[in-house]
């Protein structure tokens, strides 16, 4: 598991750093290391470094200055480095100094005819770079590119280096909001930020590589953390030798209608697949879920289920009175509840299923973006902040689901699990994902960690599904298909649950 620090976090601990170390030193350190990965880069897909040229786009401040002093050590190397200055009265004076003396090159990007417009002789710097190094701006930056950075950019082919984060990336919520960096591969230092894991950043950061620059000892406790697959696989539930199928969890499924049996099936069959033990199933598709999933013990109502562990409530059940009815008899059981989809809009608006609930039992909401602004009042901007603020005010464990998901319990724990591709975007998986949580509820695992290791999972399927199994393609810019996947269904994806369970049960087992 990785964490991940605000802005504010960093600066914080640059400071305490800075008492004990000169600012130059951890500059230099910084250089060091976005010259090593450029060094990388250009020895894997060119063969080799010396005689390579290396174009670097230079703002005002520390990035700027890190990237030049890069430069000046790719210079060491028998690299051809050009700097690119955006602001060449506010170049950082030592990184510009340090260049120089290696024997780089720096030009000015405005054209001294028209400063909208790129000189002619930084154009096509950038245009015969074999690699880009983003220097243009650092965390303190928000919004778009300005016009001359974006012109600049726009004559950028190669592949680009991103120094802490992509120029024109918010730092704190991913969001691209005009034009900005595509990075291939983003060098940060002491651990990702949240525009690595968050919004369009996710994939405008391409692979992020942290680089200790002293920075660790400083830091404090992050403010949300990353599980990856060992970390999930280790959690993961599975039967011991003196098991039996109720030792290991019975989830209730209350989903569906005789006009929608789909949720009921998909919810009940994401639970089955996710651990061993029961599911009962509760409510008007019985016949459907009976005929689907043979194992599920299905009856008519909630009353008629008999003892479970924990309750996945809410796909298909409508939001009338008899959706209400079904939820209100839920929470009534007091056992550990997924609520998901119409339970979510049924909560939302009326405030007496607030009080229905014992505040001592776990409750996990799992909306999506239009779900989660009924409860919040407005669509999120910040969303770890906003997910971190509903889950406190309504006592309860909220999974935000998008490219990234974010969760968070209301004692300000969050996990996110950062998604590049969009395969679980289909109708019905979520309805898949309250099965799945539903039922590492009931085996009794911590609710956080139910629904993130459920959505590592549910997300690892859907690719699985999609991809056939290969290893995905990446891309350099958001919203780009996969070209070596095939659009699925949430069917699809809930066949491909066993597997991804054994693939991260896999990597525990290889990992530490």
């Amino acid at each position: 598991m990785h964490g991940v620090w605000t802005p504010d976090q960093v600066r914080a601990a640059e400071q305490r750093l800075f008492r004990t170390v000169p600012e130059p030193t951890v500059m230099r350190r910084a250089a060091n290391g976005v010259a090593l990965w450029v060094r990388r880069l250009l020895a894997e897909r060119l063969g080799r470094v010396a005689g390579r040229r290396v174009a670097l786009l230079i703002g005002a401040g520390n990035n700027g200055g890190d990237a030049l002093w890069a430069g000046a050590l790719l210079r060491d190397r028998g690299v051809g480095v050009t700097a690119v200055l955006l602001a060449p009265e506010k170049t950082h004076p030592e990184g510009l100094r340090a260049l120089r003396a290696a024997g780089g090159r720096v030009v000015e990007a405005a054209d001294a005819a028209d400063d909208s417009g790129v000189a002619d002789v930084a154009a096509e710097a950038l245009r015969r770079a074999d690699v880009v190094v983003d220097g243009i701006v650092g965390l303190a930056a928000h919004g778009p590119l300005r016009p001359l950075a974006a012109a600049a950019v726009d004559r950028v082919s190669a592949p680009v280096i991103a120094v802490d984060l992509p120029s024109g990336v918010d730092p704190v919520s991913g969001a691209v909001d005009g034009p900005a960096v595509s990075a291939t591969l983003t060098v940060t230092f002491g651990g990702r930020k949240p525009c690595h894991v968050l919004g369009a950043g996710l994939v405008r950061s391409g692979e992020v590589v942290v680089v200790d620059i002293g920075l660790d000892p400083h830091l404090d406790e992050p403010d949300c953390s990353v599980p990856e697959a060992g970390d999930v696989g280790r959690a993961w539930p599975v039967p011991r030798p003196a098991d039996d199928k109720y030792s290991q969890g019975v989830l209730g499924v209350a989903a569906g209608s005789a006009n929608f049996p789909g949720a009921a099936m998909l919810a009940a069959g994401g639970a089955v697949h996710t651990a061993s033990g029961m599911v009962r199933y509760a409510g008007p598709a019985a016949d459907a879920v009976r005929q689907r999933w043979p194992e599920v013990v299905a009856v008519g109502s909630v009353g008629d289920a008999g003892r479970v562990q924990a309750w996945s409530v809410g796909p298909g059940i409508g939001t009338g009175a008899a959706g209400r009815e079904v939820l209100a008899a839920v929470l009534d059981d007091a056992k550990p509840v997924v609520a998901d989809a119409d339970a979510i809009t049924l909560f939302a608006g009326d405030e007496t299923l607030w009080d229905a609930r014992d505040p001592d039992v776990p409750l996990v909401l799992t909306p999506h973006e239009g779900e989660f602004a009924r409860l919040a009042g407005q669509r999120p901007v910040d969303r770890i902040a906003a997910v971190r603020e509903v889950a406190r005010r309504c006592s309860a464990v909220v999974l935000l689901k998008g490219n990234t998901t974010v969760i968070a319990d209301p004692d300000g724990r969050v996990l996110v699990h950062p998604c590049e591709h969009a395969w679980p975007a289909t109708a019905g998986s979520g309805d898949v994902l309250t099965g799945m949580i539903g039922k590492l509820l009931a085996t009794g695992l911590d609710p956080l960690w139910a629904c993130g290791s459920a959505a590592h999972v549910h997300a690892r399927a859907a690719e699985l599904a999609a991809t056939g199994g290969r290893a995905p393609s990446s891309s350099a810019e958001s919203g780009d298909a996969d070209p070596v996947g095939a659009p699925i269904g949430a069917s699809a994806l809930l066949e491909a649950v066993p597997a991804a369970v054994r693939e991260v049960r896999a990597v525990a087992a290889t990992t530490p």
